[in-house]
């Protein structure tokens, strides 16, 4: 029986304030600028610039960076950059509660960006105008021996270095004011949703958005939200090129000391080929490769959410994954959020440590 939703969100909006264009930037503070620094270079990216206190980091792709990194008293994510096509959409964007003015955009590349706080708290940047920087060399998909074999004669041999990330993919954050949140996303950046995982109750857990390119493909999703108890950062994920090079960034990741979350498999919403990292400060990073793409006009699916909906093989999705870090401070804002969010209650709290827990 195929499960129903039962609210308002996700749903595509009919006329958005914007279409954003790509997902252009992810923005951490981190306390110690060489762990994250060493971290970033054995996971495939390379150190892009410096601006005062800013760090910034890129993929093999034109864009001139896609993380950014600040010093701050204590680890944490702040939030995430879209590219959106002019001038005009910034303006658009700069009429929004909160809304800064259009501003020059520090770092690498340059351009103009407009900043913005989500409901849930996190710093949005919108963006357009960065110039491009030179794309970066990287090795081609190695060729399979498969149904009609290529290679013949020779053998597979990858190098043993780092996978060379081509690109940001997406993030994924959890938030505690679901509705108003997606909400958001749909209104102003014209985020479509691909899917959504729902509860029992038919409210939904986790929902893929991707952007609006009308004929053009685009990502499964750029960006995802799931349902939790407070606002915080799940994961981000970077494309390497084929499976060898997730295999590759596995075994450099483990030979280096780093802390393993969940992998080697493959989704099944998204389809992707995982790997997931954790760096110095517990964050999640993955590599992937060979997602979906869908053009604009592929409607919504709607699936029941369980842990083992989360990959088609590979190895279970560990508890640890979707669990935060409990201590006083985060039982409290625990607790503040249900107090205050229309979306929780004692009882869907209940139903998420049962499903994830």
């Amino acid at each position: 029986m195929t499960p129903t939703l039962q609210t308002p969100q996700p749903a595509r909006h009919p006329n958005p304030t914007t279409k954003a264009r790509s997902l252009a930037f992810l923005r951490f503070e981190r306390p110690n600028g060489a762990d994250t620094e060493r971290f970033l270079t054995d996971f495939g990216l390379p150190f892009a610039g410096r601006s005062g206190e800013a760090s910034f980091y890129r993929a093999a792709d034109a864009a001139a960076y896609c993380y950014r990194v600040d010093v701050g008293r204590r680890a944490r994510f702040v939030g995430l950059g879209f590219e959106v096509a002019s001038r005009r959409e910034l303006a658009a964007l700069t009429q929004l509660p909160g809304a800064s003015g259009i501003e020059p955009l520090e770092g690498p590349g340059g351009g103009a960006v407009v900043r913005l706080t989500d409901p849930s708290g996190f710093q949005v940047e919108a963006v357009c105008g960065r110039e491009p920087a030179t794309v970066l060399p990287h090795r081609a998909p190695l060729p399979l021996n498969l149904d009609a074999p290529t290679r013949i004669n020779a053998t597979q041999r990858l190098p043993e270095s780092p996978p060379e990330v081509l690109r940001l993919g997406h993030v994924v954050l959890e938030v505690a004011d679901y509705q108003a949140t997606c909400a958001w996303y749909t209104q102003h950046f014209g985020l479509i949703p691909s899917d959504v995982q729902v509860l029992p109750d038919g409210s939904p857990a986790v929902t893929f958005l991707r952007l609006d390119l009308g004929a053009t493909p685009a990502d499964h999703h750029t960006l995802a939200l799931a349902q939790g108890v407070m606002p915080t950062y799940s994961h981000s994920a970077y494309e390497v090129v084929d499976a060898d090079a997730v295999g590759m960034g596995q075994r450099i990741l483990r030979e280096r000391g780093y802390t393993h979350a969940w992998g080697i498999g493959r989704h099944i919403l998204g389809s992707q080929v995982f790997d997931y990292w954790k760096d110095p400060f517990g964050a999640k990073h993955e590599h992937y490769c060979d997602g979906d793409l869908f053009t604009s006009e592929v409607p919504m699916g709607v699936h029941t959410v369980s842990r083992e909906a989360m990959a088609q093989w590979g190895p279970r999705m560990p508890a640890s994954f979707t669990r935060p870090p409990l201590s006083p401070a985060t039982l409290a804002r625990i607790l503040g959020h249900v107090r205050s969010s229309p979306d929780l209650s004692l009882s869907k709290l209940r139903t998420l440590a049962t499903l994830f827990g």
